[in-house]
């Protein structure tokens, strides 16, 4: 119908009646002249008709193409998550409201189409042995193995206190064994991948079982050499101990990896430790506000093990929740991140937008399917 009313020639223009007698009486000469001329008229728009209808048999439709945008990437991300087997607050693997929920967490990443999840440290208690690992982190959390990108804790390098925790699991070994690959290289811990317009970096944050932390140890030139390979690109980093808290549990092991971040232009920090949620308002290595220049750390301690609380408020904390089990949703923008609590347990939320420091301008890359690691 569209392409027949595209060639549909407009009414022949009115011819001028002067002279037309009143009344509305055509003389007869003058009603067979009129009576040819509506005849070929006639004869004229059959034949367009005909024309058109053939016109639109055998033309093959108009192709419409739709240009549609790739959704920015979602990551989920959580630390300080699944109960040992043998705590007494188990029961079983349902937990009871307080403590052990991690199959509640866990709720939430299954078939919710995340492009990564973010395991921020003692993933599982009580020192994170390959056994534990297998009999309760595997059966919640583990079904989103293949997209998570751990870090691990303090509790993954204990020896005594629980299910598999003696010498067997010096040096983190049930968490390497467990992750493998995935975990960075066994002893080390650290890597990198992008997502999207992207670069999340991995860091481990037990700095006296790996050589430090410092500008010169593996681990902090590793960082300072990947940071140098990935100019112009928005940064999360992610570990377990944070630097800044109002649970009193931080330490200032990570500052030197929270220099050379910030003087790199990173905009996100991530960490646990302090079963709490937390956000600050972005500020310096030194813990001084900056709007401008200034990285956002979140605690996300809220996995399911178990709450604590808050101690003192920390400054330029700007909201805290020691209630909530849940999530942070974060969506990795071109040019800026927002974040989401998602609470599993309790009703706290927390959300907002933050433009990244280093984005330069361009489509969204779509996330690969298997983020590459580097080392």
């Amino acid at each position: 119908m569209d392409a027949f009313r595209a060639l549909r020639t407009p009414p022949l223009p009115r011819r001028a009646t002067t002279g037309r007698p009143s009344g509305g009486v055509v003389p007869r000469r003058d009603r067979g002249t009129r009576g040819r001329r509506w005849g070929r008229r006639a004869g004229l728009l059959i034949s367009i008709a005909l024309a058109s209808a053939w016109f639109v048999a055998v033309s093959p439709p108009i192709a419409r193409t739709v240009s549609a945008k790739a959704s920015d990437p979602v990551i989920a991300a959580a630390g300080d998550i699944a109960c040992d087997p043998t705590d007494p607050n188990f029961n079983n693997g349902s937990g009871t409201g307080l403590s052990c929920e991690q199959q509640t967490t866990a709720d939430l990443l299954v078939n919710h189409g995340y492009a990564a999840v973010l395991s921020l440290g003692d993933n599982q208690y009580y020192c994170g042995s390959l056994t534990a690992y297998q009999q309760v982190y595997d059966a919640t959390w583990g079904k989103v193995k293949s997209i998570t990108y751990p870090v691990p804790g303090n509790h993954e390098y204990l020896t005594s206190g629980g299910t598999g925790c003696d010498q067997s699991n010096l040096n983190g070994a049930g968490y390497f064994g467990y992750f493998g690959s995935a975990a960075g290289t066994p002893g080390a811990g650290w890597y990198s991948f992008n997502i999207g317009a992207w670069h999340l970096i991995a860091l481990n944050s037990n700095c006296l079982n790996i050589g430090g932390c410092g500008p010169s140890s593996p681990q902090g030139q590793w960082l300072a050499q990947d940071l140098a390979a990935h100019p112009g690109q928005c940064i999360l980093a992610y570990w377990h101990i944070p630097l800044f808290s109002s649970g009193g549990r931080a330490s200032p092991n990570t500052l030197p990896l929270w220099q050379t971040l910030y003087a790199a232009g990173a905009d996100l920090i991530l960490d646990g430790h302090d079963h709490i949620y937390e956000r600050f308002a972005p500020q310096t290595p030194a813990g001084l506000p900056d709007p401008v220049n200034g990285i956002t750390q979140i605690t996300v301690g809220t996995g399911g093990a178990n709450h604590t609380s808050i101690a003192v408020p920390a400054a330029n904390s700007v909201v805290t929740n020691t209630d909530s089990f849940g999530i942070l949703a974060v969506t990795l923008h071109q040019a800026s991140f927002s974040w989401q609590f998602i609470h599993a347990t309790g009703s706290f939320t927390d959300s907002g937008t933050t433009a990244c420091h280093n984005a330069v301008a361009g489509a969204t890359a779509t996330p690969a399917a298997t983020p590459t690691r580097t080392p």
